[in-house]
């Protein structure tokens, strides 16, 4: 069996016992938002918006951590660069990071990353009226709030394992 783990922005494939041979993907280190509304913890929907690239695909914001950048800068940049908007608390974050493998179609358009390492952060927006998808480079064309049970009908399916994982923990621990 590998194991991806984490090491200064590299993801690495390690062995367990039984393998001889090394074999490296690299994963592309990454942030999300799950972002609740101002009304939160009363209101406990989630914020998911439509990408602008993909017809009726809708996700959580992520997106890359550059070289020297913290997950929690990262975090802040990318809300700035695809909602318009920043001004969030962070409210809590899943306690590791979480990889997958992207399928074939988006792996080619990624390369030279097999998938990516993410690390979760809930969020609370501050302002629904601050989010702007008219951004320099506009990733999604549309948002919406959705209740927790609604997520599954929405979520690229190569996301869902993930989401469901992050999700369920936020739920278990009473967050959501």
């Amino acid at each position: 069996m590998i194991q991806s783990i984490f090491n200064n922005n590299e993801s690495i494939i390690a062995l367990k016992k039984g393998l001889s041979m090394l074999s490296v993907k690299p994963y592309r280190p990454n942030v999300a938002a799950v972002i609740v509304p101002p009304s939160y913890p009363e209101d406990r929907r989630l914020f998911i918006a439509e990408r602008s690239d993909m017809f009726d695909v809708w996700q959580f914001p992520q997106g890359g951590i550059d070289e020297g950048e913290t997950p929690k800068e990262a975090l802040f940049r990318e809300l700035l660069e695809e909602i318009g908007t920043d001004d969030v608390e962070i409210i809590t974050e899943y306690p590791g990071w979480i990889s997958y493998e992207f399928p074939r179609h988006v792996a080619t358009k990624m390369s030279p990353y097999y998938g990516q390492t993410q690390r979760y952060y809930m969020v609370r927006l501050r302002d629904i009226d601050a989010i702007d998808l008219c951004t320099k480079n506009p990733e999604f064309i549309n948002y919406k709030f959705i209740q927790v049970d609604q997520l599954s009908d929405v979520m690229a399916h190569f996301k869902k394992p993930i989401y469901e994982k992050v999700v369920n923990y936020f739920l278990s621990k009473g967050y959501l």
